[in-house]
């Protein structure tokens, strides 16, 4: 078969595994002008308020009624697959259904809870949303390829197994960019992701199916993973949260990756939800359950409680050389400081000294099989290179001793910038998560602001800052010196009316290994904007 109908009797099946039930009605079908879609639960009658109620509640909160027995997990798994079904009509978020699996798993907990009295697990009969890149045994892991349809996992990514043995409820997966490796989750086999709050507007990637389920509602935690950004811009742009944790930190072995057996900048596995707490539940849950016996790669670091300082010295970078923010991130960061020093935090100018000499590495570094990894998977079906992909069409490989040489110089950097945060003090580094609250699909083009903090393995959290795009604030520039040609094009993009009414989101930095105090200071930084 061609790649072309292999995608499309992909898409037809995916398609068909929507209950009939769950399909929406012609007459109430938002028409493609409607960019704002995540009203469509509460405003169109096709949901109950039964499911209203249990998908717009904290994760925290659907645990206490199940685990005490007020609800049922049957109930809570429906009402999610149903929203995750409307999701996909409307965003195309998702690559894999399996409602029918999940309800009959949720009866079992819904069963061992009637006779035992007592829950399976932490995540007892919560739906968990997992994205494409996780084995899940019987369900493709494409990661956008048409090469790698109808080739079912014969085993668990070693996360998925312990969510399952938790309790949780799996339901779907969601769709990536081709490789994971595009900034917008676009590819040849189901095509764009689009924004739930605005469809015109990308959800941003690699994890951006997961990102636009999240925030249209039908999930409360899911499950992605970052490479250079990959669980923070999609976050940033559908304004929910989620923590890009150092390497080991959380199990990510037994998942698939299109650059196999790279491990120059290691990708992690990670959280994302609409609220702090949720983030914070999930990290500490898969912690308590000690991953670093089940996964090698992980590191034997239980979850800690931290103490912080009344007064926080925290580094603020206000563009990183190369893009600067577009006017709503700008503002958004100049609001976010200025609140934090009126709570009595001290705030200091941070430098972008190493950061252009860390992006050229980066791109060295994920290019440096001469794109082999990329091309292997699509050659099967003839499937071509996205348009998007032109730097792994065009590279050329390197030796083992030019990127050993990379390495060296990476190690360096790294050095060099842990030397230069303990000489200033720091407690964390405060910065856009990307230029952008979101963009126009097809034009985010730059995802150097995440991408770094791979390359030096910090904790990182994106989090919407309480900021909101406003078109009669957040004009264009009127007077901007462009740091490069890449800002140049970016400024030139903007359109403060496309994005008008989007959250902000930025990101907050800390040194390797920080997760517990990274959300702990994401929380007093929300205080903070908050009043």
């Amino acid at each position: 078969m061609s790649w072309e109908s292999v995608a499309a009797t992909k898409r037809q099946a995916l398609k068909d595994s929507i209950p009939a039930e769950w399909v929406i009605p012609a007459a109430i079908f938002p028409p493609e002008d409607q960019l704002d879609v995540t009203t469509f639960p509460r405003e169109s009658g096709f949901f109950t308020e039964r499911e209203l109620e249990i998908t717009s509640i904290s994760a925290l909160t659907i645990l206490s009624n199940l685990s005490s027995g007020a609800w049922t997990s049957e109930e809570v798994t429906k009402a999610f697959c149903k929203t995750a079904a409307v999701a996909q009509q409307l965003t195309n978020c998702l690559s894999e259904i399996f409602f029918e699996k999940a309800i009959a798993q949720a009866k079992e907990l819904d069963a061992y809870f009637q006779e035992t009295g007592k829950t399976k697990g932490p995540f007892h009969g919560l739906p968990i949303s997992i994205k494409d890149n996780f084995n899940y045994v019987g369900y493709d892991t494409t990661i956008g390829f048409t090469s790698l349809v109808g080739k079912p996992a014969t085993y668990n990514s070693t996360i998925i197994e312990l969510l399952l043995e938790t309790g949780a409820v799996l339901y779907c997966k969601t769709n990536v960019p081709t490789a994971m490796m595009i900034s917008e989750s676009v590819n040849n086999l189901f095509g764009r992701t689009v924004n739930p709050k605005n469809r015109g507007l990308t959800t941003g990637g690699s994890s951006g199916g997961e990102a636009a389920l999240i925030a249209f509602g039908g999930s409360r935690i899911g499950v992605g993973s970052d490479i250079g950004g990959s669980l923070r811009m999609p976050a940033a742009c559908t304004g929910i949260f989620t923590i890009r944790a150092s390497a080991g930190r959380f199990p990510n072995t037994r998942s698939r990756a299109c650059l196999e057996g790279q491990e120059s900048v290691v990708g992690v596995s990670g959280p994302m939800a609409p609220t702090l707490e949720e983030i914070v539940y999930w990290s500490r849950t898969i912690l308590d359950l000690e991953p670093w016996t089940r996964d090698p790669k992980c590191l034997p670091i239980p979850w800690r409680s931290v103490e912080l300082k009344k007064s926080l010295k925290i580094g603020v970078l206000w563009n990183d050389g190369f893009v600067s923010p577009t006017p709503p991130v700008a503002r958004a960061l100049k609001e976010t400081v200025d609140k934090l020093k009126a709570a009595g935090h001290e705030i200091v100018d941070w430098p972008c000294t190493e950061h252009m000499e860390m992006l050229i590495m980066l791109g060295r570094l994920f290019l440096a099989d001469g794109g082999k990894s990329v091309g292997d998977l699509l050659e099967p079906t003839g499937e071509p290179f996205r348009p998007e992909m032109k730097p792994y069409e065009d590279a050329k490989e390197i030796s083992v001793y030019d990127l050993w040489q990379i390495h060296a110089k990476r190690n360096a950097v790294c050095k060099s910038y842990l030397d230069r945060w303990n000489e200033a003090g720091l407690d964390a580094v405060l910065c856009p998560t990307t230029p952008y609250s979101s963009a126009e699909n097809g034009k985010f083009a730059y995802a150097g602001y995440t991408c770094v903090f791979n390359l030096l393995d910090y904790t990182a959290a994106s989090f919407p800052c309480g900021v909101t795009t406003d078109k009669d604030i957040d004009a264009s520039y009127s007077d901007h010196k462009a740091l490069s040609d890449m800002d140049a094009k970016i400024q030139k993009d903007y359109s403060a009316e496309s994005v008008h009414g989007m959250p902000v989101s930025l990101q907050l930095v800390g040194l390797r290994l920080q997760e517990e105090k990274i959300l702990a200071m994401t929380d007093v930084i929300l205080k903070a904007v908050a009043q």
